[in-house]
């Protein structure tokens, strides 16, 4: 491995200068954190790719045969190995980054598939990279990384850019948004999954609804990504560009899966949820008031006992542990209940086996829940594409770290797709939800609204 240190800067600004680029991806640690906010990554030129559309995989472009959660697993094994702890001065020094669809689910469990994919959307896109850039925000320290000699005149090159005048900020176009379902409709949707928990179907399942913005002229998807971090900033922020056909701007709160070198496993599921107030009395009665919701905690127990379950089909016998439950965390816009469940892989496993036996996330399915799974399908209007899957970082070395995708914005040739919802437990309340819904939505429609429609 060779480290090459750069200027430390902004990861967002210094992006700019790779953001048009098709697969340059920044993981952006925008709201600061010691243990899970404190890197920054950037990557641009991917050696492999390897991708999933409609069922097919792509390797490099071109059509192959396989599943794409082989074809994963066997680009990492034939990269080269890096041993820890003394490898670098940040958990991820190359490897593959990108996003797993919420409709990658289907490779994994027998699922229904009532929406189809106008847009020829990917599932699952990944590329490997062997050179990248990291910024150490406790250190305000950064570097390029080459993973192997070979790597080394191009993460020089890399390098050099960094010295190059930081392009201006993109332009925002201001366009209008639309929901696909009214109020009064989004509310019987709910009347319809709290029907199948009367039934026992279910316990909780997470419905959500898009909001639609036709995608204006000269529209700049990651002066869009910007704006969205200025408004929200997040400890697992990221903007990925795949080329004109898609691009993902996040403000993610939520981890999903992090792995360690040595097989220690961190999820922190979120459930519950609550604005945040200008006055600091009527903000901390907020987050007193979701601390102490009976409902909250009770959502937020029934998919912290689910990930409890998912990761003991890969864990160590008597290693899960949730060490915190019902956790208070506080962001720009929201409070959320947080919990932290832990665990260690057993011997022989990797992190491709982890997001098989977890994917998708139980924060944003619902319980059980490939029943719950089945019924999101029936009652929404569309199919997921990126949101509700997982962005995400897997090392050469075995580590990953991986965020759930919501608080993201999805940029396609036509159109940018906001979507929120939220979980749905036995005494939940439809108008309730409605206004849950909408405070997440929020910083996603004000970063490109300059009006917003909305049905009264």
């Amino acid at each position: 491995m060779i480290l090459i240190p750069v200027e430390y800067a902004c990861p967002a600004q210094a992006f700019r200068r790779w953001s048009g680029a098709p697969w340059a991806m920044l993981l952006d640690s925008a709201a600061r954190h010691p243990e899970h906010g404190r890197f920054s990554y950037l990557v641009a030129d991917p050696v492999r790719t390897v991708e999933a559309v409609d069922g097919r995989l792509l390797l490099d472009g071109a059509p192959a045969a396989g599943c794409p959660f082989d074809a994963l697993t066997a680009l990492l094994a034939q990269a080269p190995s890096m041993a820890r702890p003394d490898a670098g001065p940040v958990p991820f020094t190359g490897g593959a980054v990108g996003f797993l669809g919420y409709e990658a689910g289907r490779f994994l469990e027998r699922l229904p598939a009532r929406h189809g994919n106008p847009g020829g959307q990917p599932d699952l896109a990944f590329g490997l990279y062997d050179v990248v850039a990291a910024f150490d925000h406790a250190e305000q320290r950064a570097w390029v990384i080459a993973a192997t000699p070979q790597a080394e005149p191009r993460a020089r090159a890399m390098a050099a850019r960094f010295a190059d005048p930081v392009p201006p900020p993109g332009r925002i176009v201001p366009a209008s948004w639309r929901g696909e379902l009214t109020r009064d409709e989004y509310r019987a949707k709910i009347e319809r999954v709290l029907a199948y928990i009367r039934a026992g179907d279910i316990y909780q399942a997470n419905f959500t609804q898009r909001f639609l913005a036709d995608r204006p002229a000269g529209f700049d998807p990651y002066a869009l990504f910007e704006r969205l971090r200025g408004l929200s900033p997040a400890p697992f922020a990221a903007f990925l560009n795949l080329g004109p056909r898609l691009a993902l701007a996040s403000a993610s709160p939520e981890r999903f899966l992090r792995l360690e070198p040595d097989g220690r496993i961190e999820t922190r599921p979120i459930k519950g949820t609550r604005p945040r107030r200008a006055d600091p009395a009527a903000d901390a009665a907020e987050a007193a008031a979701l601390c102490a919701s009976v409902k909250d905690r009770a959502e937020n127990l029934m998919i912290t006992d689910l990930l409890r379950n998912d990761l003991g089909r890969v864990a160590r016998v008597g290693s899960v542990r949730v060490p915190v439950l019902y956790g208070l965390e506080s962001f720009a816009s929201v409070h959320h209940l947080v919990s932290v469940v832990t665990a260690a892989l057993r011997t022989g496993l990797g992190p491709v086996d982890l997001l098989r036996a977890t994917f998708p996330g139980g924060s944003i399915t619902g319980a059980p829940k490939i029943r719950a799974m089945e019924i999101i399908d029936e009652l929404e209007v569309a199919r997921r594409g990126a949101y509700c899957g997982a962005i995400a970082w897997i090392g050469f070395d075995g580590a990953m770290d991986s965020s759930i995708v919501i608080r993201t914005l999805s940029v396609t040739p036509d159109q940018v797709i906001a979507q929120a919802g939220g979980g749905i437990v036995a005494d939940s309340d439809p108008l309730a939800e409605h206004g849950e819904m909408m405070v997440k939505l929020r910083p996603l429609l004000r970063s490109l609204e300059e009006f917003f429609w909305m049905e009264p």
